[in-house]
């Protein structure tokens, strides 16, 4: 009775303890829920992260705090935090159909973010293939199949870290008189600390650096803090990371994340601002958000972001609870900033902000999130007459996207700089530039490229009309909310227009001609003469937008050619034109395809194709096609090259195969298609090398050799046609690498550009290279080298004129031996090189 007391006593408990369980996990997860509801990211993901490490959840529970968790850590910056919760996500779910394909597109972009282009490329192609209509995804995944597109022209910028910046948020730098404004939520004022719950921060104002001098002493290395810092006493905490200091051998430097020369030098560094600068006084700062500010050029009147506040200081907020942001525009006063007043185009229920002038003053620009937009926040424009302003107008779908466009530039020659995540960019926020003609786009988008943009948020630019220098913001020193301001300085000529890639080669053979003439005349009316390269390319780097080009090529013993091209837009990589120079026609014979053995034995004077009706018919005694030639033309002795044509997967026999056999001493050809049993024959005459090829829809066939036919030993001689299609590993001989390495041997570069003659015979074949090594290394080494091989035998094709978006390579280390020498079986190095492979694996053929 006492034992069964004790046995009820202890379930209760236990029951008891569960009960609290739940509930205490109940409770926080309804406080994480409330948290993230009010835009309280800090304390939601407090409150998430501890709820998850509790066990009792559902699945849907889990799915849903993971979920808020990662967009908490994406709104406060934490794109490190973020990727870990959404790789969780991911792991643990299947179905990401409806509005759970979000969680795809905020994976990819936060992998961006993480400079992981590859990974987000991935991920990408994923939400594509469950969101075919989002544009971004096909932009994104393009760009990230190769993003050194964006780097063209890093090597024209010098860009260094000021002396302003601090641990917090300094940004959106804009000229003032001989001096900047720029925006900060420093903590160097008096009174009450009041603070953003979105991300426990103090509150922006604007700041005041009344003479760019300030920034140009020597004292500080990087152009900034020299007497005129007010005695500051400097900092010792540099920062050591690799983008910050010197170039050594062991950096792997992420594009766009790195400084300009001067940053080597470790000066201005600091955590604390070596160049002061003052808040600004006045009516302007509030206790809330003040943002981005455009002055009129006379220093008379001054357009700036503020929450929605009333006269008395009240913040007001939206229907959904939420104090949006607004523009004033305000007067100057002798000593401060009066008669603030709001735009008229403000609301309580959405916001603007951003402001940015045209040259003329007649135009502002900025950016909002009002309804009938294409995205988040999108550009517009809205005339001012010094009196009264006009009904915004959207610009348009080219620049604004379902992402959000903000932060809105205007250079001196009416051009349009802004900020974007949707746009193809290297990850968060990008600048992008485009030629305006008042309210009217005339140039395609550019993104400017490294090193003005990062992995990180890159906005607020500030340049002249040649974007010779000027400022910008980024947060690529420490992410998360510590925004810094930087300068540039350009030093050569940038190229903005597209790259094209000229491929020359010859016509029959499909190789490469190096150091081939080609002439054109450019946009500008010069005539430009290049030689092309030891691949047979020309890499030429600024193409001309809408701007007809004719190239022309000479070369002796090839016919001229003639050729035009055109583009309407540039993709991210460059534009590929092939140029194939035949030999003069008198220089070779071209043998009319026979078939001999007909129905009345007689010749006929054309290849008889399988569908034919009279092509049963038409096959000889032996039941197959004899692709022979007339007596007449046969001198020399002779005999019989015949084999039979199979498929590479299970060597079936393929009937309706239009064989080829091209005699190297005449380059004459033959042709005949193999029968029902895959069997086709040919006669020729000894001593020349001849070479056999099938072709077929959606198959195709690597070129067969016969060198110097001899038929003293044989009457015959068999070779057999191996066709090959989309899934199939192309059977040609390996492409083999030396122990340890990775770059390409003498002998490798020979099959490779017999697959470059094969890609450009079928121009819809897509491919991937997999390399393989031997079991000797760790699994770790074995894997980054065949990684590196893979890409080295890509890089050669890509070299040799093939599109990049018709390979792709991937390193196997040693998981797919092809023999016995596993980890601890003594073998060979002929065994072992068999392992060191790469091996071609056919996509698509059609």
């Amino acid at each position: 009775m006492i034992v069964r007391l004790k046995r009820k006593i202890s379930f209760m408990a236990l029951a008891l303890l569960l009960s609290f369980m739940a509930s205490a996990q109940s409770t926080l997860l309804k406080t994480a829920e409330h948290h993230f509801e009010n835009l309280s990211f800090v304390k939601a993901i407090d409150a998430y992260e501890q709820a998850l490490g509790k066990k009792g959840l559902s699945d849907v529970e889990q799915f849903t705090a993971r979920k808020n968790l990662a967009e908490s850590y994406l709104k406060i910056k934490d794109a490190q935090n973020a990727e870990r919760i959404y790789r969780e996500l991911v792991s643990n779910t299947s179905d990401f159909t409806g509005e759970n394909a979000s969680v795809l597109l905020k994976y990819a972009q936060t992998l961006a973010s993480n400079a992981k282009y590859k990974e987000s490329q991935e991920q990408y192609q994923k939400y594509m293939s469950i969101v075919e209509s989002d544009p971004r995804a096909k932009g994104f995944s393009k760009l990230y199949n190769d993003v050194s597109i964006l780097s063209k022209n890093a090597a024209c910028y010098k860009v260094d870290y000021l002396s302003i910046n601090t641990t917090a948020a300094d940004f959106s730098p804009t000229y003032y008189q001989n001096g900047l404004i720029f925006v900060s939520n420093r903590r160097n004022t008096s009174g009450v600390r009041r603070v953003f719950t979105w991300n426990n921060t103090p509150f922006l104002d604007l700041y005041h650096l009344d003479d760019l001098a300030y920034l140009t002493s020597s004292e500080a290395g990087l152009g900034g803090g020299g007497s005129s810092s007010k005695n500051r006493k400097k900092s010792g905490g540099e920062v050591g990371s690799d983008e910050y200091t010197a170039p050594t051998a062991n950096d792997s430097r992420t594009i766009g994340s790195y400084g300009g020369k001067n940053i080597s030098s470790g000066l201005g560094y600091a955590d604390k601002p070596l160049t002061e600068s003052d808040r600004m006084g006045g009516s302007i700062n509030s206790k809330y958000h003040e943002g981005p500010a455009a002055f009129f050029k006379d220093g008379s009147k001054v357009i700036f972001t503020r929450n929605n506040i009333s006269s008395s200081g009240v913040a007001k907020k939206s229907a959904d609870g939420i104090v949006k942001l607004k523009m004033y525009i305000g007067e100057a006063k002798k000593d401060s900033w009066g008669n603030i007043v709001e735009l008229p185009f403000n609301s309580n229920e959405y916001s603007t902000g951003h402001p940015a002038l045209s040259p003329d003053e007649s135009l502002l620009y900025f950016a909002s999130d009002m309804p009938g937009g294409y995205g988040g926040t999108d550009i517009y424009v809205t005339r001012y007459d010094g009196n009264a302003w006009s009904a915004p107008i959207n610009l348009g779908k080219e620049i604004n996207t379902k992402g959000n466009e903000m932060f809105p530039y205007i250079d001196d020659k009416g051009n349009l700089y802004f900020s974007s995540d949707g746009h193809p960019g290297l990850g968060e926020l990008d600048i992008f530039f485009t030629q305006l003609d008042g309210v009217t786009q005339k140039g395609r988008i550019i993104n400017i490229g490294a090193p003005l943009n990062s992995s990180k948020d890159d906005f607020g630019i500030v340049t002249d009309g040649l974007r010779k220098s000027g400022y910008f913001s980024s947060n690529r020193k420490r992410g998360g909310n510590d925004d810094d301001i930087y300068k540039f300085d350009r030093e050569c000529e940038i190229k903005e227009g597209c790259e094209l890639l000229l491929a020359v080669y010859d016509a029959e053979t499909k190789m490469p001609l190096d150091n081939t003439p080609v002439s054109y005349v450019d946009e500008d009316g010069n005539n430009i003469e290049l030689n092309t390269d030891g691949e047979g390319n020309i890499l030429i780097d600024n193409i001309a937008i809408d701007h007809e080009y004719v190239f022309k090529t000479v070369r002796e013993g090839y016919s001229n050619s003639t050729v035009s091209f055109s583009t309407d837009e540039c993709d991210n990589e460059p534009s590929r034109l092939e140029i194939p120079l035949e030999r003069p026609k008198e220089a070779k014979v071209e043998e009319t395809v026979t078939s001999i053995g007909g129905k009345d034995g007689s010749d006929s004077s054309t290849s008889l194709d399988p569908n034919d009706p009279n092509y049963s018919e038409a096959t000889g005694k032996n039941g197959y096609a004899d692709g022979q030639n007339s007596d007449s033309k046969l001198k020399g002795k002779t005999c019989v090259i015949r084999g039979k044509v199979k498929t590479q997967s299970d060597k079936a026999a393929v009937k309706g195969v239009l064989v080829s056999l091209r005699n190297s001493c005449d380059g004459s050809v033959i042709t005949t298609y193999s029968d029902a049993n895959g069997n086709f024959e040919f006669t020729a005459v000894e001593g020349c090398d001849y070479s056999l090829e099938g072709k077929k829809e959606n198959m195709a066939s690597k070129a067969k050799s016969v060198k110097k036919l001899n038929c003293n030993t044989a009457s015959s001689i068999d070779s057999d046609i191996l066709m090959f299609s989309t899934g199939d590993i192309v059977q040609v001989d390996n492409i083999y690498f030396d122990y340890g390495k990775c770059n390409l041997r003498s002998d490798a570069r020979l099959e490779l550009d017999k697959l470059v003659k094969l890609m450009r015979e079928y121009p819809k074949m897509k491919i991937e290279l997999g390399a393989h090594t031997d079991s000797r290394s760790s699994d770790a080494f074995n894997m980054k080298i065949s990684e590196g091989r893979a890409k080295a035998s890509a890089d050669y094709l890509f070299k040799r004129g093939i599109s990049r978006t018709r390979v792709t390579y991937k390193g196997y280390g040693e998981t797919m031996l092809v023999n016995k020498c596993a980890d601890g079986v003594q073998c060979s190095e002929q065994e072992h090189q068999q392992n060191r492979r790469t091996e071609i694996k056919i996509l698509q053929m059609d």
